[in-house]
């Protein structure tokens, strides 16, 4: 039983090897592609439109809501980042209702990247709303002594990030193939019935979290400037 798809190793050359989490991710992102391109070449604003562009809408205005719910009053900024963050996830883990195939998400790499690029995202965001020098003025709030201890704290947060959503996968497949070796016909239909579902509850709680540390960023800079 292979606990990580980075087991799986196509080609190799020294330490650069080809596994099957780069494949698995490569691909998504390609169906991501051309899934994008193929709904919005005909986006019309007409009163009918097509069943893909309206379920296209329904998926940009509750991300939209999401985002504003949370406390951002201009989601259109950080749609692009938060919805590519949840699509990309989501898509992922629902991928697992073929029998070949074991998600990106359930290697640490694959975790570890999209937790890195929240981590450069937060201050990325944070700077553009107020600039450089307000934003890191909030390192130092109230005192300039939790400049350390708010170090620690983007850190630690992103190592939990990535970590988080790892286990959760990885856990999930490891908990199928068990069953699947002890009764091969009806708890596995269910495990991945439960894992799909589970999947989704980690691609929404991921966005979540990374559009809270960027609000959280983009509020404190705000603050200051009143």
């Amino acid at each position: 039983m292979k606990l990580s798809p980075d087991e799986t190793v196509f080609w190799e050359y020294g330490f650069i090897n080809l596994n099957l989490t780069i494949v698995t991710t490569w691909a998504i992102m390609l169906v991501l592609a051309i899934v994008s391109w193929w709904i919005t070449r005909n986006l019309k604003k007409d009163i009918q439109i097509s069943r893909w562009q309206s379920l296209l809408e329904i998926i940009v205005i509750t991300i939209n809501n999401q985002i504003e719910e949370i406390g951002i009053s201009k989601p259109a900024k950080y749609i692009g980042f938060i919805g590519t963050l949840f699509l990309f996830i989501a898509t992922a883990n629902l991928f697992v209702i073929f029998p070949w195939y074991q998600a990106p998400t359930g290697s640490i790499s694959t975790t570890a990247a999209l937790a890195l690029c929240v981590f450069f995202a937060v201050p990325f965001f944070g700077i553009s709303e107020k600039g450089i020098q307000d934003y890191l003025k909030s390192y130092v709030q109230p005192t300039i002594i939790m400049l350390p201890f708010n170090l620690i704290g983007e850190v630690s947060r992103t190592l939990a990030l990535a970590i988080r959503l790892f286990g959760n996968i990885m856990s999930g497949g490891i908990i199928v193939a068990i069953l699947l070796s002890v009764a091969p016909l009806l708890f596995p239909i269910i495990m991945n019935a439960i894992g799909l579902l589970t999947g989704m509850v980690q691609a929404y709680i991921f966005s979540i979290l990374a559009t809270v540390y960027i609000a959280a960023a983009v509020k404190n800079t705000k603050s200051m400037k009143t």
